[in-house]
């Protein structure tokens, strides 16, 4: 096979979803956002701390849209998210720099960490790359960004996800733990 064939794919893209499947993965998709802001508004907003990250809304996305994908199962989204964090922090601390490499070394390091782990969630690259690229107030967490926001900040997205997800006899949630 060329180079340039292997371009045009081999398949169709999936058959769209139900109505039905539509309104839950919105409505859960606000009740996972809605609750982890919340809580960070009324619990950590003017503290210096964070609850909530940008990759939550991709998160999201996989466990109320996508809730049989491997990438949307728990130990996926706690574990992804927190060794990237984990690997975007150190990363940083050792190339700051040269914030360009930093960057594409967190996340690089970060894929190939989850794939050893079978913990990849794609939005945990995003994770890594926001302890490079976060601006003075992620830098001031250090390490402990991998807790608060982001552990943390999953652990309530997995909570909201386990209660909606179960709440329809349609849905099940999730597929596995381990």
């Amino acid at each position: 096979m060329s180079y340039l064939r292997k371009m045009k794919g081999n398949t169709q893209s999936p058959p769209r979803v139900s109505s039905r499947e539509i309104l839950l993965s919105w409505l859960g998709g606000i009740a996972g956002i809605a609750a982890v802001a919340f809580l960070n508004d009324r619990f950590v907003a003017g503290t210096g701390r964070l609850l909530i990250i940008a990759s939550f809304g991709a998160s999201a996305v996989l466990i109320f849209g996508a809730i049989k994908s491997p990438l949307a199962q728990p130990r996926n989204l706690v574990g992804g998210h927190v060794l990237s964090a984990l690997v975007g922090v150190t990363v940083f601390k050792l190339l700051a720099p040269w914030m360009w490499l930093a960057a594409g070394v967190a996340v690089g390091t970060a894929i190939a960490a989850m794939h050893a782990t079978r913990t990849l969630h794609p939005p945990a690259g995003a994770t890594s790359l926001i302890a490079v690229i976060g601006g003075p107030k992620i830098h001031a967490l250090g390490y402990s960004y991998a807790l608060l926001p982001v552990g943390a900040g999953a652990l309530v997205l997995l909570a909201v996800a386990l209660l909606f997800n179960n709440l329809p006899d349609s849905r099940k949630y999730p597929e596995y733990w381990v």
